[in-house]
Order: structure tokens, then C-alpha cells, then sequence
């Protein structure tokens, strides 16, 4: 192709790169420019108002669900901690033993400390 009295090879890398360049070029500005955002105000009797969102009965039923499960998880993570400090009370001992029994060969089993 001859263009300004010059010949231009369009397989050359460097006519390939300007191609490409003004691909993406083109490519973004039509991303970027000619956008227009619409945006619509209700007025009633001249006075703006937003619009409040207002919960519906499933709203409140789903919220309500939702507290009850949280309620009941923190009742268990609570539980939870109860039993676990009440399993190290129990495996600790004054002396630095630790058992879940107290025994002794040939001894008695303490069942004060298991109570």
C-alpha cells in the first residue's frame, strides 16, 4: 500500500502496534465518554422527598429469624465456655497433678473432687 509516497507493509510490527494502539485507544474513550446518568427526584407538592424503605411482614419475619439464631448461638458459645471451664476446674489440682480422678494404687477414689 502505498500512502505519502511511502510503502507501508501492514505486517511490519511497527504498523501492527499502531494498529493495536488505536484499537485500544478508540476503546476506552468510547468507555469513558458519552455516558449520560439519568437521575429522577420525586417531588411532591414542590418539596423533594427520598424514599424511606419500608419493611415488609417476611422483612421483619426473616429479621426476627435471623435475631433468634444469633440469640441461640451466643446461648451455646456461653454454654460452651461454662462446660470448658468447668473440665479445667476439674483436671487441675492444687498439688500440679492433673487427672479427671484422683487415685492412688490400692487407694480409695476421691469423689469429692468428682463432684
Amino acid at each position: 500500500m502505498k500512502f505519502w509516497n511511502t510503502n507501508i507493509c501492514l505486517t511490519s510490527p511497527t504498523s501492527i502496534m499502531i494498529i493495536i494502539s488505536l484499537f485500544l485507544c478508540v476503546t476506552v474513550l468510547a468507555n469513558v465518554w458519552g455516558k449520560e446518568e439519568v437521575v429522577v427526584i420525586i417531588k411532591k407538592n414542590d418539596i423533594k422527598e427520598e424514599q424511606m424503605w419500608v419493611p415488609t411482614k417476611e422483612d421483619i419475619a426473616y429479621q426476627d429469624s435471623m435475631f433468634s439464631i444469633i440469640q441461640n448461638t451466643q446461648n451455646d458459645v456461653t454454654g460452651i465456655k461454662e462446660d470448658i471451664v468447668h473440665i479445667l476446674e476439674r483436671l487441675d489440682y492444687a498439688d500440679g497433678t492433673h487427672d479427671s480422678i484422683r487415685y492412688v494404687k490400692e487407694g480409695k477414689i476421691d469423689k469429692k473432687r468428682n463432684q
